[in-house]
C-alpha cells in the first residue's frame, strides 16, 4: 500500500471506477423499507413458537433484551455508516481497521452468511407444503422441494438484475404487505383466541428458568429474526445524503420490527389452545404456527392470508438478502478476499451482476446440506454476529488512532464500542455448542482463503506482520469455541452458568483492547515513511 496513505486511500483506480458506477437513487423511506424488509422475514412466522418452546412466556424478555442489545450494536454501525458510506461497507470496515487477515476472515464469514437467504427460501417451502404436499417433509426439503427452491433462487436473482431504483420500488410494495398481515394476525388472534392467565400458568412466567431467555436469543431464532438491520448500511454507497439518512433509516427499521415481534409473541402465547399445554410450552409444536392457529380458531380467511404471506414475507427478505449479499461480494472483491473479477458493476444498471451470480451458487450449496429453517438460522446467525464484533473494533480504532475521528453522530461511542463487542460475543456464545462447533471452525477455514488470495497479490505488509495484526481474531474464535465446549449452553457443563457468561465477557473485553491496539498500530504503519 502507498506510504503515507490510510487503507481507504489504497484502493486502485479500477476499484474507484466501479464504485462510481453505483446509482445513488435511494432516499430515507426506501432505505427504511430495505432495513425493515430484511429484518421481517421468516422470523415472524416461526420465532414466536420456537422462543416459547425455549423460554415460555419469558420469551417476551428475550425480545426486549434483543432489541436493547441490537440497538447498542446498531449505534456503532450507523456511526460507521455515517462516517464512511460505501457499497458493502460492513465488509470494508474490518479491512480498514484490522488489516488483510481480519478483513479476510470476516469477509469469509459474510460469504458463508449468504446461507441466511437459503433459510428464507426454506421457510417459504415449509409453508408452501400446505398447497404443494411433498416438497417439505420431516423438517427437510424433499427432492422436488429442492428443485422448487432452486427455481425460486433463480427468480430472486433475476429480479435483482436491474437498477436499484426498480429494486426499491418493488421492495416498498412488499414491505407494505409485510406490515398489514402481521397486524391483522395479532388483532384476529387476540380477539378470537385469548386465554387469560397464560403468563403465570403452566409452570409460571419462566418455566425453564431465566437462563432460558438467553438460549432463546439464538436457539429460539430471536437473534436471527432481529438481524438484518444493517442492510441500509450496505446500500449507503447508493444513497442520497447518506450521512443524514442512513442512521435514521437503520434505527427506524429496528423499532418498527421489534414492536411487531413483541405483539406477535403476545398473540401466540395467549392464542395457543389449552389442550396443547399439558406437557408445557416445550410440547407446543406446529409446522406452520400462525397458519395452523388460525385454522384451530376457525379463522379460515386469516389462514389463507397467512399462507400467502408465508411466501411474501420470507420472499421479501430473500429479495433484499440477495441484493445485500451482492453488495457484500462486490466489497469482498474490492478487498481482494475474492478475485476482482466479481467487483465488476454493470454500467447500465449500476448492479454487480457477477457478484449476484456467485451468491446464487452459494445459496444453492446451502440448500443442499441444511434442510430446516431452525438448523440454518442458528448457524447463519453466528456468521452475522461476527460482523457486529468486527465493526465495534473498527469504530474504536478509527477513534483511537492519532487524529482519528468519526462523524460524531453517536455520543459516547468510546464506551458503546467495547460494550457492543461484548454483547456480540455473548450472542455468539449463547447460540450453543451444537451450532458453534460448526460455525466457528468454518470461519477459521478462511485462513486458507487468506493465504491463497495473498499469493496472488504481493505488496503491502509482510506475511508475519499481517498474521500478528490479525492474530487477535484467530485467538478470539478459538477461545469462543473452547468456552462453548466447556460451558452450559449445550456444552459439557464443566464451566457452569453464570460463570461461563461472565468468562466470555471478561475474555471479550480483553481481546477487544488487544484488537484496538493492533488496529491502531496497523493504521500507523500505513502512514509511516518507508
Amino acid at each position: 500500500m502507498p506510504n503515507g496513505q490510510p487503507a481507504e486511500a489504497a484502493d486502485t483506480a479500477p476499484t474507484q471506477t466501479e464504485e462510481r458506477r453505483l446509482r445513488r437513487d435511494l432516499g430515507f423511506w426506501g432505505l427504511t423499507a430495505i432495513g425493515f424488509s430484511n429484518i421481517v422475514g421468516s422470523g415472524w412466522l416461526f420465532a414466536a413458537m420456537y422462543a416459547a418452546q425455549t423460554a415460555g412466556p419469558a420469551a417476551l424478555l428475550s425480545w426486549v433484551g434483543a432489541g436493547l442489545l441490537v440497538g447498542l450494536i446498531a449505534l456503532v454501525m450507523v456511526e460507521l455508516g455515517a462516517s464512511r458510506p460505501e457499497g458493502g461497507g460492513t465488509v470494508r470496515w474490518p479491512l480498514y481497521a484490522g488489516g488483510r487477515l481480519v478483513g479476510t476472515l470476516i469477509g469469509w464469514s459474510v460469504l458463508l452468511s449468504v446461507g441466511g437467504t437459503a433459510a428464507e427460501i426454506s421457510a417459504i417451502m415449509q409453508y408452501a407444503d400446505h398447497y404443494l404436499p411433498g416438497i417439505y417433509s420431516g423438517g427437510t426439503l424433499t427432492a422436488s422441494g429442492l428443485g422448487l427452491a432452486v427455481g425460486l433462487s433463480v427468480l430472486l436473482t433475476a429480479l435483482n438484475w436491474f437498477a436499484v431504483r426498480m429494486f426499491a420500488r418493488v421492495n416498498n410494495l412488499v414491505s407494505a404487505f409485510k406490515v398489514i398481515v402481521p397486524i391483522l394476525t395479532v388483532v384476529a388472534l387476540v380477539a378470537s383466541g385469548w386465554h387469560s392467565g397464560r403468563l403465570t400458568d403452566h409452570g409460571g412466567f419462566a418455566p425453564y428458568g431465566y437462563a432460558a431467555c438467553l438460549s432463546a436469543l439464538a436457539g429460539g431464532g430471536i437473534v436471527y429474526s432481529v438481524n438484518g438491520f444493517q442492510a441500509p448500511l450496505d446500500f449507503s454507497g447508493e444513497t442520497r445524503r447518506a450521512r443524514r439518512i442512513v442512521p435514521a433509516a437503520v434505527l427506524t427499521g429496528i423499532a418498527l420490527a421489534l414492536a411487531m415481534y413483541l405483539a406477535l409473541q403476545i398473540a401466540f402465547l395467549y392464542a395457543v389452545p389449552e389442550s396443547m399445554l399439558g406437557g408445557g410450552w416445550k410440547g407446543v409444536s406446529f409446522d406452520s404456527p400462525f397458519g395452523q392457529l388460525a385454522l384451530i380458531l376457525n379463522l379460515h380467511w386469516l389462514s389463507s392470508l397467512l399462507y400467502a404471506d408465508a411466501v411474501v414475507s420470507p420472499g421479501g427478505s430473500a429479495y433484499v438478502g440477495v441484493a445485500v449479499n451482492a453488495r457484500h461480494t462486490y466489497a469482498l472483491a474490492k478487498n481482494r478476499t475474492l478475485p476482482r473479477y466479481f467487483m465488476r458493476v454493470d454500467e447500465k444498471t449500476g448492479v454487480p451482476h457477477r457478484a449476484l451470480l456467485l451468491n446464487f451458487l452459494v445459496i444453492v450449496v446451502f440448500l443442499l446440506p441444511f434442510g430446516g429453517w431452525q438448523s440454518i438460522v442458528t448457524v447463519m446467525g453466528d456468521m452475522y454476529l461476527l460482523i457486529y464484533a468486527a465493526s465495534a473494533v473498527a469504530a474504536a480504532v478509527f477513534l483511537a488512532e492519532p487524529g482519528g475521528t468519526t462523524a460524531g453522530w453517536v455520543p459516547g461511542l468510546r464506551w458503546i464500542a467495547p460494550v457492543s463487542f461484548v454483547v456480540a460475543s455473548e450472542f455468539v456464545y449463547w447460540s450453543g455448542w451444537d451450532e458453534l462447533r460448526i460455525a466457528l471452525p468454518l470461519v477459521l477455514g478462511g485462513l486458507l482463503l487468506f493465504l491463497l488470495m495473498r499469493r496472488g497479490h504481493q505488496g503491502g505488509e509482510s506475511l508475519g506482520s499481517e498474521l500478528r495484526t490479525g492474530a487477535w481474531l484467530v485467538v478470539y474464535l478459538a477461545a469462543l469455541t473452547a468456552l462453548s465446549w466447556a460451558g452450559s449452553f449445550e456444552g459439557s457443563g464443566r464451566l457452569p452458568a453464570p460463570w461461563d457468561t461472565a468468562a466470555v465477557a471478561a475474555l471479550s473485553l480483553g481481546l477487544f483492547f488487544w484488537a484496538v491496539r493492533a488496529g491502531v498500530a496497523y493504521r500507523a504503519s500505513l502512514k509511516s515513511p518507508a
